[in-house]
């Protein structure tokens, strides 16, 4: 019988409003080294005692990674922080995980489930995706501070949706014939998460900080977390991921967020599905260009500042994202470079019923 483990969820979850200066009180007497991103530093500072600070993290890259570990070990903390968005949690954790220190996680916005998952990105220096590490386990503690967390642009959420809603459409893909407990477990969360966005996330986006706000926070965070983790790597990406970490070579497509760019991965992958004969697929991207135009998600090339890509471009965004490696191979069925092409410039296609 074969051995897993599953690095599910954290020791501790802290939400609410204002309750950062409540686990600060518990780690008292800590050395601690925060490792955060400029602008959620200064949104973090007025909160903190006094902590070593590292330099602002801008990149997941190798060489950021490397001065970490190193300066870790010249200032001997005993409790990192991870303060701030996507990258800077994936910063942190690794720092954490390799180092053998205990950590807390503090998002400053519900653009990505990170603060959560035992799962680091790492980057080029250039800010072209590379690979992922797993992790010996997830966070210590997550501090889901609503009071900080409201302080975030409105483009946060959104992606933050974005991401979130890629669990439903990739899981179902990839798990969905599973018979395995978690695994179905998994999955039908993923679907609930999904209804839950669709329901509240434009609500959500137009009233920062209500309870619906809220609620959809803990979906792009707690909920989208949980799922990866029950699930497995098997439920966490597929073509969706796959499409965003192929448009990170295309430094032009930097200024929008990794929750942008997956969901209009989604689309990309529907298409796939469609071209497969999946009707289904198609209905499902028709309700999600509606939803996608009300709270401002990214449906074509366009919408991500990629419009006047050259063929050649397009034609290497294809490539990357179907490398042998690549998380698009998890699709149960094979697709060519040529049909990844097709369907990342159809994405908002009429619907044609058979």
């Amino acid at each position: 019988m074969q051995t897993t483990s599953l690095a599910i969820a954290p020791s501790r979850v802290l939400k609410g409003q204002g309750v950062l200066p409540a686990f600060l009180e518990t780690v008292k007497g800590e050395r601690l080294l925060a490792l955060a991103g400029k602008r959620a530093y200064g949104v973090v500072a007025p909160y903190l005692p006094e902590v070593m600070v590292s330099e602002p993290i801008v990149e997941c890259c190798e060489s950021v990674l490397e001065k970490l570990q190193q300066q870790v070990q010249e200032l001997k903390p005993t409790f990192l922080l991870g303060i701030g968005g996507g990258k800077v949690m994936d910063t942190a954790k690794f720092i954490a995980d390799r180092c053998g220190l205990p950590i807390a996680t503090i998002p400053t916005s519900g653009a990505t489930c990170a603060a959560w998952t035992a799962l680091t990105n790492v980057y080029s220096e250039e800010g072209a995706f590379l690979y992922d590490v797993s992790l010996n386990k997830c966070p210590d503690v997550v501090v889901i501070d609503y009071e900080i967390l409201v302080t975030a642009p409105t483009q946060t959420i959104v992606a933050g949706i974005g991401d979130a809603l890629a669990k439903w459409y990739e899981a179902s893909v990839s798990s969905g014939s599973s018979a395995a407990t978690l695994v179905i477990s998994a999955v039908q969360a993923a679907r609930v998460l999904r209804d839950i966005l669709l329901q509240k996330g434009q609500q959500a986006v137009e009233e920062p900080g209500s309870e619906v706000w809220r609620e959809v926070m803990d979906g792009t965070i707690i909920m989208a977390g949980l799922i990866g983790g029950i699930g497995g790597a098997q439920c966490r990406t597929v073509a969706a991921h796959a499409i965003h970490n192929a448009l990170t070579h295309l430094p032009q497509s930097h200024h929008k967020l990794h929750g942008e760019k997956v969901a209009y991965g989604i689309l990309v992958q529907l298409r796939l599905e469609e071209l497969q004969g999946n009707q289904l697929a198609a209905t499902a991207r028709q309700q999600l260009l509606q939803f996608y135009r009300q709270i401002g998600l990214p449906c074509t090339l366009a919408d991500l500042g990629l419009g006047n890509i050259s063929l050649t471009e397009l034609q290497k965004v294809a490539e990357i994202a179907c490398q042998p490696r690549s998380d698009i191979h998890r699709l149960p069925f094979s697709v060519s470079v040529e049909q990844v092409q097709a369907a990342m410039v159809s994405t908002t296609a009429p619907l044609v019923r058979i």
